[in-house]
C-alpha cells in the first residue's frame, strides 16, 4: 500500500508496455521528462516524470501524433501552470485510490 517515490526504467516500461529504448529516446526528445540518475547511472523516475511520460504516451501512441507534433502541442497547450495543475490532479487521483484501498482493507477486517 506504500507509495513508491522512484520507479526504475523497467517499471516504467512495464507500466506502459514499451521498450526501455523508447523511454530513453523520449527522455532526449522532451526536456520535461528528466529522471534522476543514481551513482551507477540507473534512471530513477519520479511520479511527476511518470505523469509527463503518460501525457507523451497518450499523444503519440494513442492519438497518433508525431514527435514534432507533440512538441508543438506542448508549446501551445501546456505551460508551467498547466503542468502544475495536471500534477495536482494526478496527485489527487492517487490519493483517492489510496484512500479507497484503505477503506477496502478496513471493510475486510471488520467483516
Amino acid at each position: 500500500m506504500a507509495q513508491k517515490i522512484f520507479f526504475r526504467i523497467g517499471e516504467v516500461a512495464k507500466k506502459f508496455n514499451v521498450q526501455t529504448s523508447l523511454i530513453r529516446y523520449w527522455e532526449k526528445e522532451f526536456s520535461f521528462i528528466h529522471p534522476k540518475k543514481s551513482d551507477k547511472g540507473t534512471r530513477l523516475f519520479t511520479q511527476k516524470d511518470m505523469d509527463n511520460f503518460e501525457i507523451v504516451y497518450h499523444l503519440i501512441k494513442e492519438k497518433g501524433m508525431t514527435i514534432q507534433g507533440t512538441r508543438e502541442y506542448f508549446k501551445k497547450h501546456y505551460d508551467k501552470d498547466s503542468l502544475d495543475k495536471l500534477e495536482v490532479i494526478n496527485t489527487l487521483k492517487r490519493t483517492r485510490n489510496l484512500l479507497e484501498e484503505v477503506r477496502n482493507v478496513l471493510d475486510n477486517n471488520l467483516k
